[in-house]
């Protein structure tokens, strides 16, 4: 080995002892709300409504519906916008293969021929050189050292970004089960809300007609017809809307699982009873919430993919070192591979761009989206246990409405009973007896209001409660498979 070849070598081992990673370590700031001990606890519930319980992954299975865990399960398979978020995750994996990839090893192999013409005076010589078929051979390798840990950044970069996707993939799956359950209960009221008002329609009716008898028997007036007339007129304005909100959850059926609705499940259409829970709902604590909400995760992945981000824009001050060989032959065609045409030759290589033109400011760019991100992830944080305590009370305040509500048509009843004993022993008249029942449905379809409210709520809190993406990930992967 030469002299020049070995103070080469040693400048080599000397640079690769130096290797360091430049740009900051990615670690979770002492100063994230994340770890604010306010929001670590249990969550702030007034009353016995729920309960401090694992939320589990599969939360619309509590409802005990199979047609309702079929809907989820084809939404799952079939979602145009699960689709997009799985090709956009394919798409972050790929970026992560890309970025592995980058330094490291290379090589290529060169294979050229042609008729020259050389020219004499780049040879020194002052005479024409002939014409000649010349060929040219060559293979080439090198490797990229990686000193100052710029790529590896960039691979840091590109799974934390492959991170966050994943965590906006689970993002829509828990969006799109919450969406069918939410539509399958629209179309279940709506049906049960339109039974209970075509039965106060035609009490309503009823009432009417013995009205017009009174007053064709001298025992009442045409006020009250009329009066009665236009309640049952209004009444009958109203049945319209429950066909429209019926419809109306079935079309958004039909598009979340990408089915034309005469391909729903059976059953579904004509579902006239809403799914309910029969236990307390199960909401855990806050530290629990945080590591479970994928909005949480997607901002905490892309703050440290932007801090890898700062190393990569510190990685533009210093060079870039390659170790590199190459053999080959050239020469005249019917030559090639004589010993005269060989070559061959090796040695280190660097690039460095001086002066480094604006790569301090992007640094500085760097640091300044880094402190953005932070404070864009602080607000998914505080958003996020807003959104649940939020929830929590809603849901609370319905639940009241409802047990309300529920002992009014308990009273409502109880006098529609009494009432009918009195008209069958002839103390209350007939249209006494109408109204009580009459009174009675109303109750009855505001309860079923409220049960719907109910209902849409606990969809609601469950949303906010961020579960439901795991099993998602499993259906979404076993659907890969032929």
């Amino acid at each position: 080995m030469s002299k020049a070849s070995g103070l080469a070598v040693a400048g080599l081992g000397l640079l690769l002892s130096a290797c360091q990673m430049v740009g900051p370590d990615y670690h979770l700031p002492e100063e994230a709300a994340v770890h604010r001990p306010d929001i670590q606890g249990d969550l702030a519930v007034d009353g016995k409504t729920v309960v401090s319980a694992p939320v589990p992954a599969d939360w619309w299975r509590l409802y005990k519906d199979p047609r309702l865990d079929q809907l989820v399960q084809q939404a799952m398979a079939s979602n145009t916008d699960l689709r997009v978020a799985a090709a956009s995750l394919s798409r972050s994996r790929a970026q992560v293969d890309e970025a592995e990839a980058a330094g490291g090893w290379s090589g290529g192999v060169q294979m050229g021929a042609q008729r020259l013409q050389e020219s004499g005076q780049a040879f020194l010589l002052p005479e024409k050189v002939p014409v000649a078929n010349i060929g040219d051979i060559g293979i080439s390798a090198s490797y990229q050292f990686d000193l100052f840990g710029t790529l590896q950044r960039g691979i840091e970069a590109a799974k934390a970004n492959a991170d966050a996707t994943q965590a906006a993939a689970d993002t829509a799956r828990i969006t799109v089960v919450a969406d069918v359950v939410r539509a399958y209960t629209q179309v279940c009221a709506a049906n049960e809300e339109r039974e209970i008002a075509q039965h106060s329609l035609d009490l309503q009716a009823q009432s009417t007609t013995l009205i017009q008898r009174l007053r064709d028997a001298g025992r009442g007036d045409e006020t009250q017809v009329t009066r009665s007339q236009t309640q049952f007129k209004s009444l009958r304005a109203d049945m319209p809307r429950y066909e429209a909100s019926r419809q109306a959850g079935l079309y958004r059926l039909s598009m979340l699982l990408a089915k034309p609705v005469d391909q729903l499940p059976a059953g579904t259409a004509t579902c006239d009873e809403l799914p309910k829970i029969a236990q307390l709902v199960p909401v855990g604590d806050g530290a629990a919430l945080l590591k479970r909400r994928p909005d949480v995760r997607q901002a905490e992945r892309r703050l440290a993919a932007a801090t890898a981000g700062i190393g990569v824009a510190t990685g533009e001050l210093y060079p870039n070192i390659s170790i590199g060989a190459t053999i080959g032959t050239v020469g005249i065609l019917d030559d090639l591979g004589d010993p005269s045409t060989n070559r061959w030759g090796f040695g280190p290589s660097l690039t460095w761009k001086v002066p480094t033109n604006g790569a301090r400011a992007r640094i500085r760019e760097a640091e300044a989206v880094t402190q953005a991100t932070l404070a864009h992830f602080d607000g998914v944080v505080l958003n996020a246990i807003r959104e649940t305590q939020t929830s929590l009370a809603q849901y609370t305040a319905l639940l009241q409405r409802r047990d309300a509500l529920a002992d009014a048509e308990q009273s409502a009843k109880l006098a529609a009973e009494q009432t009918h004993r009195f008209f069958q022993a002839g103390r209350e008249s007939f249209l006494a007896d109408l109204q009580a029942t009459r009174t009675y449905t109303d109750v009855t379809a505001q309860l079923a209001a409220a049960n719907t409210q109910v209902a849409a709520s606990q969809i609601d809190l469950f949303l906010a409660l961020g579960g439901g993406w795991e099993s998602g990930r499993t259906q979404a992967s076993n659907s890969g498979k032929p």
